[in-house]
């Protein structure tokens, strides 16, 4: 029989904001009464709300190239599907969708490669995301590229440095070294590479990184205690914990016939995202749209912070451009072969609603659609950033410029229903901003951006 005066310690001292031991996080992923598991959200949904407030920034995946050397159990792009024709965009199809992207109301992208340096070295990874930048159409351009590339060296994250990105994203995927090396061959199948990454990269100057498991690969308790020790980890080496802990979860994809004996339930899914937002309450949490859009409304409330809208998992998916090239590379002496159909994505996707959509549905549960991007823009990362977001002071600037994205998005993008739900909802929590100068200031902002001035921000 669980202790509750334990469980209860345990949740008071998470209210501080102070993040958890692991003794603590572990008192948490044991408790097992429902009314123990919703003093969790409870207490999760607070924190949130706390430090990032009610705001939920919105972004897309970019896939550039499906090209890849590695064999990855999990994986619809893995080396051994001779089936899918792949594809590396070239800087003309890059722009196209960026464009794309943009149309759709995006101010910030998730660039995604896979690993093969022959199609995607770290020239070709700089080269693209300036081409992001680089886009543009009436409706505006992309603010902040954040890269997801596959562990490399020192020399080449100073490269990416160089090209002003956002966040680095590295998952660890598993945490658990004998699982890790089950479903990995080729050169990913090196744990020590994998986890040794984010050192490489904090040491060439990037100070906003992001972790993550693939939950479903092994136990789910374990994956959280062992982020949750990365996170102290690297606030103890750098000074700078992560920015971002993802949360994706095993979804099944064409060809991917990796059976799991992990497999993680909704329930526990969502407790789990709960007790990583009480021990690591200064990091964003993002969700993909592997889930359903009824798991994700669930999810917002009581810990995710970010998540991504109208996703596509394949290259060249959003322009729906020419066939991709039906070229193979072998690992591992498998030998060539030529895809003849398989243009599925990575992974099977679960939320395809359109932006607009997305957004009514955020709008329901009463949060605030962002696409801000104003924290890396002002040189509010790495341990500025963590000044801010570990009082919970964040969320001065999060409300405020959440409120002019939105404004921004409507008057572009929003249809007539969404205009007036989405302006009743700024004019909401424009009269919960407490620092009266700040409101002000808000409020003549929102009044620019009505007569057309775009990209404000505090």
């Amino acid at each position: 029989m669980e202790n509750i005066n334990e469980i209860d310690s345990v949740l008071e001292k998470g209210m501080q904001k102070k993040g958890l031991s692991l003794e603590d996080a572990a008192i948490l992923l044991n408790a097992a009464a429902p009314e123990s598991v919703q003093k969790i959200f409870t207490s999760a949904a607070q924190i949130k709300q706390d430090i990032y407030g009610e705001r939920l920034v919105l972004f897309a995946p970019l896939y550039i190239s499906d090209f890849c050397v590695n064999d990855c159990a999990y994986c619809n792009f893995h080396v051994s599907n001779l089936a899918h024709p792949r594809r590396r965009l070239s800087m003309e199809e890059i722009t196209e969708e960026t464009k794309c992207l943009i149309d759709m109301g995006h101010k910030r992208v998730l660039v995604e490669f896979g690993e093969d340096l022959d199609h995607s070295d770290i020239g070709y990874v700089c080269d693209a995301i300036r081409a992001i930048y680089s886009a543009k159409t009436t409706k505006g351009n992309i603010r902040r590229v954040n890269v997801n590339i596959a562990a490399t060296t020192t020399e080449n994250y100073r490269r990416l440095k160089k090209e002003n990105i956002g966040t680095y994203q590295l998952f660890q995927e598993t945490y658990h070294r004998p699982t890790f090396e089950a479903v990995h061959k080729g050169p990913k199948a090196d744990y020590d590479r994998q986890i040794t990454a984010i050192d490489r990269a904090f040491e060439a100057g990037l100070d906003d990184l992001g972790i993550g498991v693939l939950f479903g690969l092994y136990d789910w308790r374990f994956e959280v205690m062992a982020l949750i020790s990365h996170a102290q980890y690297m606030e103890k080496t750098f000074g700078v914990g992560p920015h971002t802990i993802s949360v994706p979860r095993f979804q099944r994809a064409s060809t991917v016939t990796y059976e799991s004996k992990h497999l993680v339930n909704d329930d526990d899914f969502l407790k789990l995202i709960a007790i990583l937002r009480i021990a690591v309450p200064y990091a964003g949490m993002i969700l993909t749209t592997r889930e359903s859009p009824e798991l994700r409304s669930r999810a917002f409330k009581i810990g995710i912070s970010q998540a991504s809208a109208a996703s596509v998992c394949v290259p060249g998916g959003y322009n729906n451009s020419p066939s991709p090239l039906p070229v193979r590379r072998s690992f591992g002496g498998r030998g060539e072969g030529r895809g003849e159909g398989d243009n599925a994505g990575q992974f099977e996707i679960a939320d395809t609603r359109p932006v607009n959509e997305v957004i009514k549905s955020i709008l329901a549960d009463g949060l605030i659609p962002s696409f801000c991007t104003a924290c890396y823009r002002v040189g509010r990362t790495g341990d500025k950033f963590m000044e801010l977001a570990r009082p919970g002071e964040i969320h001065n600037f999060c409300r405020p410029n959440a409120l002019l994205t939105f404004a921004e998005y409507l008057e572009d993008y929003g249809d007539r229903e969404l205009h007036g739900k989405g302006h009743a909802l700024i004019e909401r929590y424009l009269s919960e901003i407490s620092d009266l100068n700040i409101r002000e200031q808000t409020k003549k902002r929102l009044a620019d951006i009505k007569q057309g001035r775009r990209d404000i921000y505090f």
